[in-house]
């Protein structure tokens, strides 16, 4: 299946290439979506993970619950900052493409 794939993408790259330009611009689109598409999912992971440590550390010792409060809203904020880094560099791929010339 994998194979199969692999040829109907390289077989396409013969199929629609009218110049380089509309193929790096194509690529880009592409690379754009699954990046910030894996960049979304690992973000949303990272949060579930935060939030039910979080959730686990007050049920254990409530009295902890506002300082393991503050903590998951500061790394929360750094996993979000990951996702709006890949959002970036998405758009300067898009729009701002460093390989057209």
């Amino acid at each position: 299946m994998k194979k199969i794939i692999a040829l109907m993408a390289i077989f396409s790259a013969f199929a629609f290439a009218a110049d380089g330009d509309t193929m790096i611009k194509a690529y880009s689109v592409v690379a754009a979506v699954v990046g910030l598409g894996l960049a979304a999912l690992g973000g949303a992971i990272g949060m579930g993970h935060a939030s039910a440590a979080t959730i686990a550390g007050t049920a254990r010792n409530p009295g902890m619950g506002g300082k393991l409060m503050g903590t998951m809203f500061i790394a929360l904020a750094m996993i979000e900052a990951q996702v709006i880094y890949a959002l970036v560099l998405a758009l300067i791929a898009l729009y701002a493409n460093p390989f057209l010339g």
